[in-house]
């Protein structure tokens, strides 16, 4: 595993609750441990004693697949012991308050909280409570960072580089938490990020955060390194910021004429599923697919270097915390 084992730095958190409190440097390390861990799919055994003993809880209120896999298959090549537990938002564990929920599994004594909710804080909330690691595996419109990770991962291994590459994001940058996360993200790693999308869209004041924005999609790609498609709904919340799906396409589908405005070698990534003719055009969305799969293969290794470099600041803690009891 080489590097892995001898880390130079850990993070300063238990928990990584969003890329807006990661520093340059910690997003670095996080980067370069994935790497190290990109080899361990390609071997026969797929495991790494590291994180033996120990026990992650992925408890998501919110209906996830790639994320939940993800993070389960990050545990289990760790060697961890994995539970996974799916609570409906609207009767929460069967009417128990975060904070009961935030008491039971701290008496389970588990190593790590992987949490999803509809509600933007959940994590930190729970983060306060118990002094297992907690991370964010998407709350609200808040944050999703482990997603952002995984594409600054993916924009590293593709281009060779982040700093002064161009992105663009474009699509509902209102309600992503993905893209939040990557502006925080790209911007502290030096990269330039165009948001495009149509007004209702797009926050207001978000412009402060080092980003430009577009409205006219051609302008908002030229020269684009690299374009990440946020998703986009229509739904009942959506009624009034959208005339209809087919009107959004109208102007911010990414078609071949589009396209051409980015550089040549430009690459398109996206986290969800693709709405081909409304998000992407169906041949262009072929043609980048391969982006794509990349960038979901990419999600177990930065998923097992967030989990590992937070198993450090963990076990810290709680020595830290019995040394106390001690005195």
């Amino acid at each position: 595993m080489g590097r892995v084992f001898f880390i130079d730095m850990v993070l300063r958190s238990k928990d990584l609750i969003g890329t807006q409190y990661l520093t340059e440097d910690e997003i670095e390390e996080i980067l370069t441990t994935a790497q190290t861990f990109t080899e361990i799919a390609k071997r026969t055994v797929k495991k790494v004693p590291a994180l033996r003993g120990r026990t992650v809880v992925n408890i998501f209120f919110e209906p996830s697949t790639r994320t939940r896999t993800s993070f389960e298959l990050a545990a289990k090549r760790l060697s961890a012991d994995i539970l996974n537990i799916n609570v409906s938002s609207t009767e929460p564990a069967y009417g128990e308050t975060l904070t009961d929920i935030a008491k039971t599994i701290e008496a389970m004594n588990v190593d790590f909280v992987v949490v999803r909710h509809p509600m933007s804080g959940v994590p930190h909330l729970l983060a306060q409570k118990i002094t297992s690691s907690v991370i964010n595996a998407g709350d609200g419109k808040h944050e999703h960072p482990t997603q952002a990770l995984v594409d600054l991962f993916t924009i590293r291994q593709l281009k060779g580089y982040i700093e002064d590459i161009k992105v663009a994001i474009v699509g509902d940058i209102s309600h992503s938490r993905e893209a939040k996360s990557n502006i925080w993200a790209l911007t502290k790693m030096g990269a330039k990020v165009n948001l495009i999308g149509p007004p209702t869209l797009i926050p207001p004041g978000i412009e402060r955060l080092g980003v430009k924005i577009y409205y006219d999609m051609s302008d908002g790609l030229k020269d684009a390194d690299v374009i990440i498609i946020a998703p986009v709904e229509m739904t009942k919340g959506h009624r009034y910021l959208l005339p209809s799906l087919r009107e959004y396409a109208r102007f911010y589908c990414l078609t071949r004429d589009r396209l051409n405005n980015a550089n040549d070698d430009c690459i398109v990534l996206h986290s969800g599923i693709l709405k081909r003719g409304i998000e992407i055009d169906p041949i262009i969305a072929e043609e980048v697919y391969d982006d794509i799969i990349h960038q979901i293969e990419n999600g177990t290794a930065v998923r097992m270097s967030v989990l590992y470099l937070l198993s450090f600041m963990h076990k810290s803690k709680l020595n830290n915390g019995e040394s106390r009891k001690k005195e």
